[in-house]
């Protein structure tokens, strides 16, 4: 038996996608190439997760190149409001990745970010996250995206020493950080504390002070999380007075604005 989730549509017909018991062998409707899937709807319509992710990214990789903003928050709030994004998603790595290598492009100490480098973060991104990577893995995509970010800003190859151990520093950072808004799993929560705690550790390592808002986002999704939101326990819940934990101490403290 499946079990319904009433808040998560099938972007293709809108009837309610159903959380299989155990993976099943679905077309892509679009290239037809067949893959196992954890959850559809009942008309077992699928996007493959090539199909949707290429079409994702193009987008994202736009709006990267389009933008002049400095905040990889805002960036990466811009960016989620994408209108073929699922509330879970793992294309919200794609969005840390850009939203994070993108404000450093536009800063003052972009210097060294160019488009192509920009590239280059999603495609290691891609190179690390699979369909429902959080599932499958127990280990949330957006955390290697990050990796991606720091590991290319510091140029690490393979036998790199310094390099390597500060970007897995920032990734056990991410870790802890993602680990403590789990129960159940947001994406668009994981983007805003990893892009916090990167700008952070951006700060205390290198000097790079990336401008972000001395307010803690408020979500504007939390009606539409299908498995329920934790509400007063996330940070960035719309009606909590809770300051964002992952917020940098350098910044103002932050507090949600009701006005």
């Amino acid at each position: 038996m499946s079990k319904n989730l009433p808040k998560m549509l099938c972007l293709f017909c809108g009837s309610p996608v159903e959380l299989l018991e155990t993976r099943e062998e679905r077309p892509c409707i679009f290239c037809g190439e067949r893959e196992m899937v954890a959850a559809s709807c009942s008309g077992s319509h699928h996007c493959c997760d090539r199909c949707k992710t290429d079409e994702t990214r193009s987008v994202i990789a736009v709006m990267g190149r389009t933008t002049t903003r400095k905040d990889p928050t805002a960036i990466s709030e811009l960016m989620m409001g994408l209108p073929q994004l699922g509330m879970l998603d793992c294309d919200h790595a794609f969005i840390a990745a850009a939203a994070f290598i993108v404000a450093l492009k536009n800063s003052p100490y972009g210097g060294k970010i160019t488009e192509n480098e920009v590239s280059e973060a999603l495609d290691r991104t891609a190179s690390q996250i699979a369909k429902e990577s959080c599932a499958q893995t127990g280990v949330c995509g957006i955390i290697p995206a990050i990796g991606a970010c720091f590991s290319l800003f510091l140029g690490v190859r393979f036998g790199s020493d310094r390099e390597q151990q500060v970007t897995m520093d920032a990734v056990t950072k991410v870790t802890q950080a993602l680990t403590d808004l789990t129960g159940p799993v947001c994406c668009k929560a994981y983007v805003r504390a990893s892009l916090g705690v990167a700008t952070t550790l951006f700060a205390e390592r290198f000097g790079i002070m990336l401008p972000v808002s001395s307010f803690a986002p408020v979500c504007r999704w939390s009606d539409k999380h299908p498995f329920g939101c934790r509400e007063d326990t996330c940070p960035y819940y719309q009606t909590t007075s809770t300051p964002d934990i992952f917020a940098d101490s350098i910044h103002l403290k932050p507090t949600v604005c009701h006005s």
